[in-house]
């Protein structure tokens, strides 16, 4: 099915239209020049009703991209979180995923943009596991992409453009065309990025390794993983990391909102550890189910229940 052609309501620019009337016109400025912001954010289905994870960082986040891109937001925080909310409940979702978007609207064209009005509007659908539920068990394979990350002065890598991801499709598609699941991306100098739509951690000899932020998108996700590993007194350091330290390593895995904790099994065709979900990932990613779906008590306070 189409993702135009579905039951529920959308939110846009503060008003709740039909799913199928959520459209644009074909000069809407976005689409022809990429700049635009957005989030993915998801809802969980616990005892105590759905609860959407982290939301308040999530809105901080797109916040943050929009004043990093220069893109005014005629709405407050307060507002897209009471949206964000509505958006779980007005499509009866128990659990699901929710996509805010700023975008430039259809006000003038050229790469001026100075007699543009930015739009926001925020959509929520059920979407299991992104790389597929077994993934989160076995593992997947991924290849190292020949596409390099974002340069800090080609694009803004902290902000969540939607420009950015062009970047991110051609490295998934190339490593899907190999055979692969995923990709990997490396920055500029050479050192391990990020994957297409996820951050990654490294196991060596009990203790957590990630790249430091210089082209990475701040992963919500992957601060979340900080504070879990904290709590289970797992060392963690943020460093320059190889593709040696990669293949090398005890267990691999990548985190995301769409990807939760997904563990990697096998690079460039090299098995990663025992070529399954490591003791530290399972670990991590059990803590990390038992938070989002309200089992665990100590981080509660990142529960939204709508």
């Amino acid at each position: 099915m189409s993702m135009a052609d579905k039951d529920g309501q959308i939110w846009m620019d503060g008003e709740w239209v039909k799913w199928r009337d959520a459209k644009i016109h074909v000069l809407t400025h976005s689409l022809h020049y990429g700049m635009g912001i957005f989030e993915g954010v998801r809802a969980y289905e616990t005892q105590q009703g759905t609860a959407i994870f982290r939301l308040n960082a999530h809105t901080d986040r797109f916040f943050r991209s929009a004043h990093i891109l220069n893109l005014p937001i005629a709405f407050d925080k307060e507002t897209l979180n009471q949206a964000q909310k509505e958006a779980i409940t007005r499509n009866n979702l128990k659990s699901g995923y929710i996509r805010p978007l700023c975008y430039y609207g259809s006000e003038g064209m050229g790469l001026r943009a100075d007699n543009l009005k930015t739009h926001v509007a925020i959509a929520a659908w059920s979407w299991g596991a992104y790389l597929g539920s077994e993934s989160l068990e076995k593992g997947i394979r991924v290849r190292t992409s020949s596409l390099q990350r974002h340069h800090i002065n080609v694009s803004f890598c902290r902000a969540k453009a939607t420009g950015n991801y062009m970047n991110s499709m051609l490295a998934l598609q190339e490593a899907l065309s190999c055979g692969y699941d995923e990709a990997l991306l490396l920055d500029t100098q050479g050192y391990v990025a990020e994957g297409s739509g996820e951050n990654i951690f490294l196991v060596k000899n009990k203790k957590l390794y990630t790249p430091t932020l210089t082209s990475c998108l701040e992963g919500i996700t992957r601060d979340s993983i900080f504070e879990f590993a904290k709590a289970l007194d797992i060392e963690v350091s943020e460093t320059l990391l190889t593709r040696d330290d990669v293949y090398s390593c005890d267990e691999c895995f990548f985190t995301g909102t769409a990807a939760e904790l997904t563990p990697i099994r096998e690079v460039d065709n090299r098995v990663i550890g025992k070529g399954k979900r490591g003791p530290i990932t399972e670990k991590l990613q059990t803590l990390y189910f038992d938070t989002v779906q309200g089992k665990n008590a100590q981080f509660k306070e990142w529960l939204t229940f709508v």
